[in-house]
């Protein structure tokens, strides 16, 4: 029985541990960004398909990358738009540990660590773990090229090893597509994958 409490849960994130919890869109499976690996095997994903940092809040994202003050200015208007929200953000990844910036760890990425998807769930459930675990790297909870699973129930099944949020704090999550996600051009925004949100320039 992997079912535990929303206590338990953040404890096992802070750990370290694999953990399921649901979003604004379809069920995250989760962990530590160091501990990306993890996620890797449990799904058996290729290394080419990079991983998502999710937080609480954009201030506990930006750390994370890098750009010019007018690239941030833009990046700050698109997020106050549609965060929290169903938008996954591919920005270039900070590369330096800092006072002001974070390491992205190249096990978010393997293959391009240059960039970092992130995003901010519009979850009230995903936000009070996320407030507390700091941001974790993240996605859907299936194994790679199936498609995501939609409840905790089948989450357990799957992933044995996984803590999964119990049922008084599962809450259906409102959209069952992923979140659409825009990659930084330099320019502009190049949509990689049509998902619960239009984006307009």
């Amino acid at each position: 029985m992997t079912q535990v409490s929303l206590e338990a849960l953040i404890a096992g994130a802070r750990a370290g541990l694999l953990v399921s919890f649901p979003t604004d869109t379809v069920p995250a499976l989760a962990t530590l960004p160091e501990k990306a690996g993890l996620i890797f095997t449990a799904k058996k994903r290729s290394q080419d398909k990079p991983l998502i940092l999710m937080a609480a809040s954009a201030e506990d994202l930006w750390p994370y990358v890098k750009g010019s003050e007018n690239e941030y200015k833009i990046w700050q208007e698109t997020v106050s738009k549609y965060w929290p929200g169903a938008l996954t953000l591919v920005l270039p990844a900070s590369d330096v540990s800092d006072g002001l910036r974070q390491r992205v760890p190249q096990e978010m990425n393997p293959t391009d660590p240059t960039t970092i998807g992130i995003r901010v769930p519009d979850s009230a459930i995903a936000q009070t773990i996320l407030a507390q675990t700091g941001p974790l790297a993240t996605t859907s909870a299936n194994f790679s090229g199936q498609p995501p699973l939609s409840t905790m129930a089948e989450i357990e099944a799957q992933f044995p090893e996984v803590l999964v949020a119990a049922t008084e704090f599962q809450g259906a999550s409102e959209i069952s597509v992923p979140s659409t996600v825009a990659k930084w051009t330099g320019m502009n925004w190049q949509i990689l994958r049509q998902g619960a949100v239009q984006l307009y320039p």
